[in-house]
């Protein structure tokens, strides 16, 4: 897509310079600074011109804003130590580094009831708006119609206007070290992967899994148990078990509760999780996780709002944006799986390493990996589902 790239520097230079209430709709609002940090919203495989207005929006019109409110809108309740939580996080990095900005959320949003969030919000006070899942994005690109003067943000979609931006990470890439991992510890080359939706966002963290851990055991093989759910904590627990059962000695997931993690711990096979570190649930085989730190993003977005250099774009960054990274190791992994994970990380913060050079994906756009992806890399039993 090809307004990444500048998407991505501008937030470099934010950095570098320096980086309220409402409804209790569909879930519970906000105190305004606290709350502690759970779904993910995903792309789907719609033309991404759709609806794209250009990316030149924002307001320079000399001199920044006194105060502004933001508002975070979560599709799930935050204490469930997933998305919601991990975007949380970033909301109380934003209330914390600016006196001049008044934070709030609100939790467990429906899609079906967003617009009717969004409209509330943008008719009031609320001067900056953050959607965190895929179903908002209709929602949300309606209303900025109406709301010029507010600022929306959208994660994981592909729709723009002049006050609407959208924004993701490339989490693929901690997904590709993981893998690693997981192909390093596995002892029968039979690693399970709790999948939540065949949508191209969790295609592609399969696919990078699946690469990184052939990478250094191309022996391993990967088998799927879709649960159709982003938080559904007894089924995930259950296709978890199931995959065990066949002879996985190593989990992976896509949700957002650690149900899938602590299920190989009791069964004391490795694990993996997603979104937070969820190492406390994973016990002596805990392995490592891809996770958000939205601090990356938030901060330097909100910056620029305050300063009135916002633009509408796409931010797309990867691990040299600090926003897709990963946890800290369990307790009993090998020395040498970390040391190999480590190198190979460099090579991806260094620009030296493009984990799809080389496989049936190599040379595609940014547009294509983003929201086309739809079949399996070699190493991946069976087919995606249509």
């Amino acid at each position: 897509m090809d307004e990444s790239t500048t998407g991505v520097d501008r937030r470099k230079v934010l950095r570098t310079l320096g980086a309220a209430g409402i409804l209790g709709l569909a879930g519970c609002g906000g105190d305004g600074g606290g709350g502690d940090g759970g779904d993910g919203g995903s792309e789907d495989g719609d033309d991404s011109s759709d609806g794209s207005d250009g990316s030149d929006g924002g307001s320079s019109d000399g001199g920044g804003m006194d105060s502004i409110n933001a508002h975070w809108v979560y599709i799930s309740e935050i204490g469930d130590l997933g998305w919601s939580w991990a975007h949380n996080e970033g909301r109380k990095a934003v209330e914390e580094e600016f006196d001049s900005v008044n934070t709030d959320y609100t939790e467990a949003v429906p899609p079906g009831e967003s617009e009717r969030v969004f409209e509330q919000l943008a008719g009031g006070d609320t001067d900056l708006v953050f959607g965190t899942t895929f179903g908002y994005q209709d929602p949300m690109f309606k209303v900025a119609e109406q709301y010029t003067d507010t600022i929306f943000e959208h994660a994981t979609g592909f729709r723009t206007r002049e006050n609407m931006g959208r924004y993701m990470g490339r989490i693929y890439q901690p997904r590709y070290l993981a893998g690693q991992a997981c192909g390093m510890v596995t002892e029968n080359n039979n690693i399970g992967y709790v999948a939540a939706f065949p949508i191209p966002e969790v295609v592609r963290s399969i696919n990078a899994m699946t690469l990184g851990a052939r990478s250094v055991n191309p022996d391993a093989t990967f088998k799927i148990r879709w649960v159709n759910a982003w938080f559904d904590p007894p089924t995930s627990q259950e296709a978890a078990n199931s995959l065990i059962d066949e002879n996985c000695d190593v989990i992976a997931q896509e949700q957002d509760s650690p149900a899938a993690v602590k299920a190989a711990a009791d069964a004391g096979v490795w694990a993996s999780g997603y979104n937070a570190p969820m190492g406390e649930f994973g016990g002596e085989k805990y392995l490592i996780s891809p996770i958000w730190d939205w601090a990356e993003f938030y901060v330097p977005e909100t910056q620029a709002v305050l300063d009135r250099t916002w633009e509408s774009d796409f931010f797309w960054g990867g691990m040299e944006t600090g926003v897709p990274t990963l946890d800290e190791w369990g307790p009993n992994v090998p020395q040498e799986v970390k040391d190999t994970v480590a190198s190979t990380e460099q090579e991806i913060l260094d620009g030296s390493l493009d984990i799809w050079e080389g496989t049936k994906f190599e040379g595609e756009s940014d547009e294509f990996l983003f929201q086309e992806m739809s079949s399996f890399v070699e190493g991946v039993e069976g087919e995606v589902p249509e």
